[in-house]
């Protein structure tokens, strides 16, 4: 088992940037991890995601371009930096942990672990 804690949310104007972090308890190079969001009456969604190695990633095409998924193994860390945001990224920002994967999966229900969310405001 895995606990996750993220770290790094804000507020932040519209064009601006924010990296957030989600550091795991445990050996996390035995999981894929993924940044899901959830914004105020709506379901949680996929942003990013990212193999245990780090060598495949994938993005939610309404972040391609802005947002980058990083995974440390040896300090058991992985960020998402988040560049030029917009006023409808603003969400509650959460990190997800999967096992037995080989690749990561866009859906929520791939995961096994997730942290308490971190909140991103974007101000226009």
């Amino acid at each position: 088992q895995v606990q996750l804690v993220e770290s790094g949310g804000g507020l932040v104007q519209a064009g601006g940037s924010l990296r957030l972090s989600c550091a795991a308890s445990g050996r996390s190079s035995i999981y894929v991890m993924g940044w899901f969001r959830q914004a105020p009456g709506k379901e949680r969604e996929f942003v990013a995601a990212t193999s245990r190695s780090g060598e495949t990633t994938y993005y939610t095409d309404s972040v391609k371009g802005r947002f980058t998924i990083y995974r440390d193994n040896a300090k058991n860390t992985v960020a998402l930096q988040m560049n030029s945001l917009k006023p409808e990224d603003t969400a509650v920002y959460y990190c997800a942990a999967g096992q037995g994967q080989l690749l990561p999966s866009q859906d929520r229900r791939g995961y096994d672990y997730w942290g308490q969310g971190t909140q991103v405001t974007v101000s226009s």
